[in-house]
């Protein structure tokens, strides 16, 4: 009984002591510093990369919004602010064990009302075992709290004009008017052909064609005039029964395209490039400059934008104003270009497909480029009645938007023979004296690979006993290809390097208009592409232009620039000065030497002496073509094999004007005329046209195949 007291009572004491608490809760586990998070998110925002930033937010952040709208959000900002860039840094984290708070500085640089600094903040949870951003409109600027947006009031300054060297228009702003005829309804031919020619500046053979196709109900686009020009005529244009005239605001280019390959032209920015401009401040239904000028000097002839960059709430209500600007004017661009000069070129040419190009070798200064086929470039606004006429262009098998002046590759024939010649002077296996005998017949390479001199194809006897510069002046294709051979064996890539230091197969570096490289090849090259040895057939080749060697036109005209100043690559340039209305010159054009020609005084004395010969001695290959010129002039021919198309060879004529006139700087002009056949036939009487209305102020001398200026005679030569 006791011992059952005593358990009891053991129990009882033991019930009533107090026990220790059990810790049912986990301890706090450790985060991560947050920092790294924050950093991650605000880098990727300097960048645009809003999926990297849209991965980095918490779950309910991604339940919010998805990818697309957050994307969305961000864009919008930097198209209305046209933002050029995001500038952010970190100021202060602070962790509370799942939760921390940042705070940053953000800067949006834009393009039209300067810089828009702000401190914000940005709020970080912990989940799924890292750092994720809770997002929120203020995280952008703390305006944009509350679904607030930005919008900017732009002010655009008119788009400044390009003018030519004297200040005559080449695109201006203003009226315009879409010239076209009915055919139908035409009573008086030939007072509609008279009153258009003088109005549009084409022949009246040339607006004959374009509707002598047409049905008499058609509509048929003929070209542009400015709206001055056709208020001066408007009662004799008025009167003529057929002629439809369509007044337009536009960006007008006089007389349907004056350099068109150099001056460019406008269109609507494409889809894919919308939002680039946006951030620069463009609105999505701008045009913009597309091509050459208009395109490269798209900063300066469209001003600085000014604008008003407000934040509206989500009822369109205005909350505040974050910045402001005014527009500064736009500057016009003044081309090294001579519109005179230019036209006569583009005449100059006529239907054949080719280019002519006129330099100023004192300076790399561009008087006149043409490009045949040519375009209007006042097609590509589709406000001008005779935009429909634009996807002819587009389909010209021609390629008339192809600057063939500055982008064409064409073998150079015999106009190689210049740094041929230089070559086989620098080499010291040549000396001016030094003769050779052609007989026609050329065979160094063996009796399965004889050649002939050109003298042959024509049915004329061989060049006989000549010197060097006789070689040039003839064009002896037999004593070029022993200089090739010869200069084979003393350095297989000896030829090339020389070539190259003419300014051949390099970028001249006129970066105002697109160009291509060319192609000097070596044997280091062939072996690259052909995975073959050069040969002495490879040099021999090459030793007239053949072969693998393609050049542009501008290049052959930056050489010969440099051989008539007496040795120095001027880098082509087409703008002269660019100038706000009424200002100083923000830019003036300065000479930039490319390079000097690896000659002595006395070898460049030498290759111009034969040159001088070409046009001034008999038998020179263009001799014929400038008799009764009236001042000396020096050049080229060249007549290059066309293994593109295997059709009639390129048509060249390289050279330049030595009549040493203070009031008259010499040129230097290149013509090219594709498929045509020998280059004193062709080129060289282009030049010599090119010449005299740069001397004379007018067509002075018929085309071999002309019946008259402008009208070819029947049947063509």
């Amino acid at each position: 009984m006791l011992k059952r007291y005593l358990l009891f009572l053991l129990i009882l004491i033991t019930a009533c002591v107090p026990r220790p608490v059990a810790d049912l809760s986990t301890p706090t586990p450790a985060t991560p510093d947050p920092t790294l998070t924050a950093q991650t998110f605000l880098e990727a925002w300097q960048i645009n990369d809003y999926a990297g930033m849209y991965s980095l937010l918490s779950p309910l952040s991604h339940d919010a919004v998805s990818l697309e709208e957050f994307s969305a959000r961000y864009e919008s900002v930097a198209r209305q602010a046209a933002l050029q860039a995001v500038e952010t840094r970190l100021l202060a984290v602070e962790k509370n064990g799942f939760t921390a708070h940042v705070q940053y500085s953000v800067v949006l640089h834009t393009s039209i009302v300067g810089d828009i600094a702000r401190d914000t903040e940005m709020q970080l949870v912990y989940a799924s075992s890292r750092w994720t951003v809770a997002w929120a409109d203020a995280m952008i600027l703390p305006e944009l709290a509350g679904g607030n947006t930005l919008h900017m009031e732009l002010q655009i300054p008119a788009r400044a004009n390009i003018y030519d060297r004297s200040g005559l228009g080449l695109a201006v702003q203003g009226e315009a008017v879409a010239v076209g005829v009915q055919p139908g309804l035409i009573t008086d031919e030939g007072a509609v052909l008279n009153a258009l020619s003088a109005l549009l500046g084409l022949t009246p053979e040339a607006i004959q064609q374009k509707y002598a196709n047409a049905r008499p109900d058609w509509y048929v686009p003929i070209g542009e005039a400015s709206a001055a020009d056709v208020q001066a005529s408007l009662g004799a244009l008025s009167a003529l029964s057929g002629v439809i005239l369509s007044p337009y605001t536009t960006r007008y280019y006089p007389l349907g395209g004056i350099a068109p390959h150099v001056v460019g032209y406008l269109s609507a920015i494409p889809p894919e490039k919308v939002g680039d401009y946006q951030r620069k401040g463009y609105q999505p239904d701008e045009r913009v400059g597309a091509a050459g000028l208009e395109a490269w000097g798209e900063p300066y002839l469209a001003g600085a934008r000014g604008g008003r960059l407000t934040v509206v709430t989500p009822t369109g209500q205005v909350a505040a104003v974050l910045a402001e600007s005014q527009p500064q004017p736009a500057q016009a661009l003044y081309t090294t270009l001579d519109r005179n000069l230019q036209i006569a070129a583009q005449q100059g040419l006529g239907d054949f497909i080719g280019t002519v190009i006129v330099m100023d070798p004192a300076s790399g200064g561009i008087l006149a480029l043409a490009s045949n086929p040519q375009f209007d470039p006042n097609l590509f606004d589709p406000t001008n009645r005779n935009s429909e006429a634009l996807q002819a262009v587009l389909d010209n098998p021609a390629k008339p938007l192809f600057n063939r002046a500055t982008q064409g590759l064409y073998p150079p024939g015999s106009v190689f023979k210049v740094p041929m010649m230089a070559a086989a002077l620098m080499s010291g296996l040549y000396r001016p004296e030094s003769h050779y005998t052609c007989t026609g017949v050329w065979d160094l390479l063996g009796p399965s690979a004889i050649k002939y001199d050109w003298t042959v194809t024509f049915g004329v006897p061989p060049h006989g006993t000549i010197n060097l510069v006789q070689g040039l002046a003839f064009s002896c294709d037999a004593y070029f290809y022993t200089i090739a051979f010869d200069l084979y064996q003393y350095n297989a890539d000896y030829m090339s390097q020389v070539a190259r230091q003419f300014g051949l197969g390099e970028y001249t570096q006129v970066g105002q208009v697109a160009e291509a490289q060319g192609l000097i090849p070596d044997p280091e090259w062939k072996q690259a592409a052909y995975g073959e040895p050069w040969t002495p057939g490879d040099s021999v080749n090459m030793g007239i232009g053949q072969g693998f060697v393609l050049v542009t036109p501008l290049q052959i005209a930056e050489m010969m620039a440099a051989v008539r100043n007496g040795g120095t690559l001027y880098r082509p340039q087409v703008v002269g000065r660019i100038a706000p209305p009424g200002g100083g010159a923000t830019y003036q054009l300065e000479p930039i030497i490319n390079g000097k020609l690896p000659t002595t005084a006395e070898q460049l004395a030498v290759i111009k002496e034969g040159l001088h010969a070409v046009t001034s001695v008999q038998h020179g290959t263009a001799y014929h073509r400038f008799l009764n010129i009236g001042l000396p002039v020096a050049g080229k021919t060249g007549t290059a094999e066309d293994p593109a198309s295997g059709g009639e060879p390129h048509a060249w004529f390289a050279g330049y004007t030595e009549a040493d006139r203070a009031d008259k700087p010499d040129i230097v002009i290149v013509v090219l005329v594709e498929n045509k056949g020998e280059g004193s036939e062709w080129a060289a009487p282009i030049f010599r046209r090119i010449v005299e209305t740069y001397f004379y102020g007018g067509k002075q001398t018929l085309y071999p195949w002309e019946a008259e200026f402008g009208v070819n005679a029947t049947p063509t030569p």
